[in-house]
Formats: structure tokens, C-alpha cells, sequence
């Protein structure tokens, strides 16, 4: 491409230059010094940052090599140099510093593994590897993982590595938050065992290329020297560790450019710090701050409700986002019932859209938390609308629903091997590959399902006296919750088989982010199984949800979490569940107070934000949390909107101003409101209860004996056994029959003494 002038005049300005708005051409023609690029939704940072990078080469002011250019994911940096290609041509493919934080600083690390003990072709280990790993040393070390599990201690190592902290860093409090105290010992067991086995984890890359600039001078200064320019995109998203290095390398030349939103950060539980982009003046002063306001997504009342809401945080540099659109209508807020009736607004309104002939590939419903999806994809099936879900599963698809699905389908139908072979050893009870492989081969041999071969097997010495035991105690379990079936609602049953099979242990005892949205994924489950009288009646409902996916080229709904929206748009926007509790997340102000808060609101702005034209935003009177019905106050984002910005509809008594009234008194927003249990909203339910607030906490039972009355299949003896046949079995050895009882043989075998064996394990001895 031609050399650009460093000053360009209107004559010499490219065209993809002069299509820039004047902040965004300020931003690419203010090369020198720190600048920060705050870029609001929808006003063209990505436009800006690429003519940025293109300038830099296209003026000759840096070679390719030269410039640091970071984004967070894979797919930005191949957006991003696929649009620096079409701007300066091959000049791209000479960039070899264009990419994610972990991918630039992986090949930083190549050059300098040797600083950190280890060897330039390390590997890098996956999160399974991972867990594996950390369950060796938590053996090792004699602790129960399941009181102490793997994927505990995994996400706290990701959390100190994510602040730059390594082993001896680690204060009291965080060594105390693994195994009472142990946490700083098996932070530094797992990263000798990686230097032994010349790994690291994805943690690992910036945390050790922070380590080498911070001890070795002499690499520190090769990289000030070789980037004279560093850009990096989504800056609100950076953690410590990213922070701390991207400092270090621009200190001395200080020509940083660094774009984002501190409305958009919404990923502190992924270590991101919105401080950083805050505080980003003070690091380097005189830092020229440009404002990108101008918005080519939203319509004028939609960015004006989303401003006014956001205008509630003090944690924010401040920016107001204006467009050339002119009209547009105004947010709708839409008071209902309950959950149901939520889904089924949305599923007319989606309706008419459609009939008015909008695209159901514009709409999209984003919800805070993945459960909410489930009373919205029963309400679509019921009508026949297309959906998808992005960035997830479907409800039904997701891994804890499968599990808890299997387990009951193994109580409604017995002879279903592959429910079965799901969750026999989930969670882990010590039952592995050998014994379900023994498993399978007696039930081929005698033509019956898994759980009949399993209760044959356990009367008999085949399997090692612990794996007999769990196995048996696992039969006595789905006798006794199949005995419950009869006395138990289907939810009643489900709640019971979670807790009794130590699966909501199991999540309990990973204390993450991901454990507490499966167990609301499976609170949602026992919730969605109230309304089906018989477990065979929701089974077979689950089954024609499954088999309902529409063609792949039909056009459908979207339906995503907010979080996993950031960065799209679409015209038509639904925001269910607006509710305090729902949104903002209850776990989140509980575990985070008023900087969670923030966050949520930030949220809420980015929600409102990936609207084109219309935005609608639903609370219900009533949802069923962890299935107790609860009265809800609509959340205070809804206050927080400008009115001359939303049109508000209710179905609810007390009009349309209900909400607002609620939140009038700020310092007691809950004192109104009556801890009640309503009936079904269609009126054929009982009246308000009083209801406590709370999960469903089962009672004891009595363990029953398996039942073998119902399930019983013949087992006929071979004809070429028999008493004083000697026999071979591939465990015990060469052995002479002593006595037989149907398929089941006492057997006197050479070194291993009497034991008690299946027929098909043993053939006649040559």
C-alpha cells in the first residue's frame, strides 16, 4: 500500500479513514503517548481500533513486528486481522503480536522457559488434565476429595494466578480457603509436579511472563524495545496479572492505546478488574481520554433509558451516548403474574412479530440465569417456536439435567442400560471400567439389562469385597426410591434421589460459580416437575422436547444468558425476570455487596444495549425459587430507568406505577412485602399460605432390600456344568465345582480357596 502522510490532509485522508466520525479519527491519528479509547456500546470501538493498527503501518511509524496488539478471544483476533487485511493488504499477515492475552504471552514464553524451570516445547494442560492432576496430590497427600474437591482447589489456583499471586504470595486468608490451611502447600505441590512434567496451565503463560519481566531486567527491556506501540482491546475484561505485565512493557515509551467500556465490565468472577480501566489516568499521566458517544446501533429512547440507568453507579469515568436516529419507541416494562404467564407473554408477543413480518432470527431473549430458560423452551415447544439456545445447552441437554434425568428413568424403567451406565458411578463411588465391563459381559451372556446382572453379580465373590458393597448398596437405593414412586410426587422423588445419591453434595462441595448455576438448574428441574401428576408423565414430556429440534436453517429465537450477549445486537430484545432476587442475582449481593451491585447494573446496561429498536422488559409477581413460591418486588433497575423512557404495562393490580411505588422507600425496599405462597395462577389451586423461605430439605427414610419380585428373570444353569466339573474362571484360576443353585456355583478353587461365582465366568478346564 502507498505510505500514508502522518498528518493527513482531506486530500490525502483514505477513504476508510474519512468514513471515521471525529472522535474515532482523534483515536487513530493520536499516535503518541497513552491514550484511552472509552468506546460505549454500539459507537464503532472495533471500526476505530482497526484504522488504528492500520494507520501505525500504513504511516510507517512502526514495521508490523513492532506493535503489541492483545484482544481476549480467538475470534476477535481473527476479526481483527481480517479487517487490518482488507485496510493495508499482505502488510497483516507480518504481525506476528496480534492475539489473545494467553497466545501472545505462550510465545513470550517459548523464548524464556528456561527462566521458570522449564523447557521451550512445554506443554500446555487442559482443564481435565487439571483435575486430574490435583486429585493425584489430594490423594497423595491423604485428604478426601470429596470433602476437598479437585475442582475447588482448581478454581482458587485460577483465582491467585488470575491476581499475579504465586505459592509465596498467599496470605493467611487465602491459605486458609483450601483443606483449613493447606491451600499455599498445594498451590506449590501443583506447580512442582508442572515443572516435573514441563507443562503449565493456561494460568500459567501470563503469571510466569509477569515472574521473568519482573526478575530479569534483560527481557523486560528486549520488549520495551521491540513494541513501540501496544493496543489492547476490551480493557474493562483485564485481570491483575494481565494489568501488572501490560504495564511493566509500556512504562517507558508509553505509547499504550487501550480500548473498552468501565459500563461493560461484567466479569469479575472471571477475574476481571473494571479498577484497571478506572485508575488508567493515574497510571499514566497525562493520558489523553477520548469518548466515543456517538451510537450506530440503538434507537434515541433506548440508549436514553439504558444512560439513565447506568447514571446510578459511582464506580464510572461517565459518557453519554447519543445517535442521528430519530424516534424509536420506548422501553416497555411489563408486570405479570407469574413465570408462566411470563412465557407465554413472550411467546404472543414473539408471535405477532413473526406475523408482522419480522425475522425470528432478530429476536433474542436474554435471561440473568441459565434456569430461566426452561419455562420459556416448554412454552415455545407447546406453540411450535422456533429457538436456539447460544452459548449453552438447551435446558434439557445440559450435563445435571442428564444425570438426574437418567436417574430417574432407571426407577421408572429398570432394563434402561443406558440410563444406567450414566450415573452408576456419578457421583464417583469407586465403581470403575472393570466392573462395569464384568457387567455387561454377564448381562449379554444371560440376555438381561445391567441392574439384574448387577444384583446376580453381588451375591456372588466375582467383584473385590468394597466394589460388591457400593454396588449393592447403589441397588438398595433405586429399590427403595422405586418403592417411593406411589407415595411421592414426581418432584418430591426427584428432590429425594439428588440428595440420597450425594449428587447435590457432590455440587455443593465445589463452591464455584458453575456448581451454583447447575444446582439452580436443578431446583428449575424439580419446579418444572410439579406440574405432571406421574414420573412416566414428565419423561415422556422431556422425550417430545428433545426430539423437537427444528432445521438447522429454519429461522429461530435466541435465547442466551446477558453475559454471553456482550458484543451482539438484535432488533427485537426480551429481558425476563427483572425481580429482586433474579436480577440483581441475590448470591451476587450477598457475596459481593455494593461493588456486586454495580456490576449487576452494568449488566442491566449491556442487556438494554443489544437492543436495535425494541426493548421489552418483563417481572412477574410471583416465581417458584428453589420450588417455594415467593412474592417479588420488580428490581430497582426498573426504578432506575428515566420514565419520560419507558412505557409501562401490568396485568397486576395497582397499575402501571406499582413498581416505582415499591421502590419509593429506599431504605427498607422489602418491608411491604408479604412472605406469601400463592395457588396456581389459574385459580384452580389453594389460596395464599404462608410460606418460609427456603429449599426443600427431605426427611429420613427407611433403607429397604432390593425388590426382586418385579424384575425377576430366570436363571437357568449351563448343561456342561456341574457338580465335580472343574472348571477356569480368568480371576480365581483352575477350580473344581462343589455345588450349584440355579446359575450360581460354589467352587473350590486351587490358590484361591471356596468361592461364590456366576456360570458364565467360568468355562470347563481343557
Amino acid at each position: 500500500m502507498p505510505l500514508l502522510p502522518a498528518n493527513p490532509s482531506d486530500s490525502t485522508t483514505p477513504e476508510w479513514l474519512a468514513r471515521l466520525n471525529p472522535p474515532q479519527r482523534e483515536a487513530v491519528l493520536t499516535a503518541e503517548g497513552p491514550v484511552l479509547m472509552l468506546a460505549g456500546a454500539g459507537t464503532g470501538k472495533t471500526a476505530a481500533l482497526t484504522a488504528r493498527l492500520a494507520w501505525l503501518v500504513g504511516s510507517r511509524r512502526a514495521w508490523p513486528s513492532e506493535i503489541l496488539c492483545v484482544t481476549f478471544t480467538n475470534k476477535a483476533a481473527r476479526e481483527m486481522r481480517e479487517r487490518v487485511g482488507e485496510l493495508i493488504g499482505p502488510a497483516v499477515e507480518g504481525m506476528p503480536w496480534l492475539g489473545t492475552f494467553h497466545a501472545v504471552a505462550a510465545k513470550m514464553l517459548r523464548r524464556h522457559a528456561e527462566l521458570v524451570g522449564l523447557q521451550s516445547n512445554y506443554t500446555i494442560i487442559d482443564t481435565d488434565d487439571q483435575l486430574r492432576l490435583l486429585k493425584q496430590l489430594i490423594v497423595a497427600e491423604g485428604l478426601d476429595e470429596k470433602r476437598w474437591p479437585a475442582r475447588q482447589l482448581a478454581g482458587l489456583i485460577d483465582r491467585w494466578k488470575n491476581r499475579g499471586l504465586n505459592p509465596d504470595d498467599l496470605d493467611a486468608a487465602e491459605n486458609e480457603a483450601y483443606a483449613n490451611g493447606r491451600g499455599q502447600q498445594f498451590y506449590r505441590l501443583y506447580q512442582e509436579r508442572l515443572k516435573t512434567l514441563n507443562a503449565c496451565d493456561f494460568g500459567d503463560l501470563p503469571l510466569h511472563m509477569l515472574n521473568i519481566l519482573r526478575q530479569h531486567r534483560e527481557v523486560l527491556e528486549l520488549y520495551r524495545q521491540r513494541f513501540k506501540y501496544i493496543m489492547v482491546d476490551e480493557y474493562q475484561d483485564t485481570n491483575q496479572v494481565q494489568y501488572l505485565w501490560l504495564r511493566l512493557l509500556a512504562q517507558e515509551r508509553k505509547n499504550i492505546c487501550v480500548v473498552g467500556d468501565d459500563d461493560q465490565s461484567i466479569y469479575s468472577w472471571r477475574g476481571a478488574e473494571v479498577a484497571n480501566i478506572l485508575r488508567f489516568e493515574k497510571d499514566f499521566p497525562g493520558a489523553k481520554v477520548i469518548r466515543l458517544e456517538q451510537n450506530y446501533r440503538s434507537t434515541p429512547q433506548i440508549l436514553a433509558a439504558a444512560s439513565g440507568l447506568i447514571g446510578a453507579n459511582s464506580e464510572r469515568l461517565g459518557k453519554t451516548l447519543w445517535t442521528e436516529q430519530g424516534g424509536g419507541e420506548r422501553v416497555r416494562v411489563i408486570g405479570v403474574w407469574d413465570g408462566p404467564e411470563e412465557a407465554r407473554r413472550i411467546g404472543e408477543e414473539i408471535e405477532r412479530l413473526e406475523h408482522e413480518g419480522a425475522s425470528l432470527n432478530g429476536v433474542a431473549i436474554l435471561v440473568r440465569a441459565q434456569f430461566q430458560t426452561r419455562e420459556l423452551e416448554d412454552r415455545f415447544i407447546q406453540i411450535g417456536l422456533a429457538y436456539k439456545i447460544i452459548g449453552g445447552f438447551r435446558f434439557y441437554e445440559r450435563a445435571e439435567i442428564r444425570d438426574a434425568l437418567a436417574y430417574l428413568r432407571v426407577i421408572a424403567q429398570p432394563a434402561d442400560d443406558l440410563a444406567f451406565e450414566r450415573i452408576y458411578n456419578t457421583p464417583k463411588r469407586g465403581l470403575g471400567d472393570k466392573t462395569l465391563e464384568k457387567l455387561h459381559r454377564y448381562a449379554r451372556s444371560r440376555g438381561i439389562p445391567l441392574m439384574r446382572a448387577a444384583l446376580d453379580i453381588c451375591d456372588t465373590d466375582e467383584l473385590p469385597a468394597r466394589a460388591r458393597g457400593t454396588l449393592l448398596a447403589l441397588m438398595r437405593d433405586f429399590a427403595r426410591w422405586r418403592d417411593q414412586v406411589a407415595a411421592l410426587s414426581p418432584a418430591e422423588l426427584a428432590r429425594t434421589v439428588l440428595d440420597e445419591s450425594g449428587y447435590t453434595a457432590m455440587l455443593q462441595a465445589e463452591r464455584s460459580v458453575e456448581a451454583a448455576g447447575r444446582l439452580e438448574n436443578l431446583s428449575e428441574l424439580a419446579r418444572a416437575m410439579e406440574d405432571y401428576e406421574t414420573l412416566g408423565d414428565f419423561l415422556e414430556h422431556v422425550s417430545l422436547v428433545m426430539d423437537n429440534e427444528a432445521a438447522s436453517d429454519t429461522e429461530k429465537v435466541t435465547i442466551m444468558t446477558m453475559h454471553a450477549a456482550k458484543g451482539l445486537e438484535f432488533n427485537q430484545v426480551f429481558l425476563p425476570g427483572w425481580e429482586e432476587g433474579v436480577f440483581p442475582s441475590q448470591r451476587a449481593l450477598d457475596e459481593g455487596g455494593l461493588a456486586s451491585l454495580e456490576e449487576e447494573r452494568r449488566l442491566a446496561y449491556v442487556a438494554i444495549t443489544r437492543a436495535r429498536r425494541r426493548c421489552t422488559i418483563l417481572h412477574a409477581a410471583n416465581r417458584r425459587i428453589y420450588g417455594q413460591w415467593t412474592s417479588s418486588i420488580p428490581s430497582r433497575f426498573i426504578a432506575e430507568i428515566p420514565p419520560d423512557h419507558v412505557a409501562a404495562e401490568t396485568t397486576l393490580a395497582g397499575g402501571a406505577s406499582l413498581w416505582r411505588a415499591q421502590w419509593s422507600e429506599r431504605d427498607d425496599p422489602f418491608a411491604h412485602v408479604a412472605n406469601v405462597q400463592p395457588g396456581r395462577a389459574d385459580g384452580r389451586g389453594p389460596g395464599w399460605q404462608r410460606a418460609a423461605a427456603g429449599t426443600y430439605d427431605p426427611a429420613p427414610r427407611r433403607i429397604a432390600e432390593p425388590s426382586r419380585s418385579a424384575a425377576s428373570f430366570a436363571a437357568r444353569p449351563r448343561a456342561d456344568l456341574g457338580t465335580g466339573v472343574r472348571v477356569f474362571h480368568e480371576k480365581f484360576g483352575y477350580g473344581t465345582i462343589a455345588a450349584q443353585e440355579g446359575n450360581k456355583l460354589e467352587i473350590d478353587f486351587e490358590t484361591a480357596g471356596r468361592k461364590r461365582v456366576i456360570d458364565s465366568f467360568v468355562k470347563p478346564a481343557e
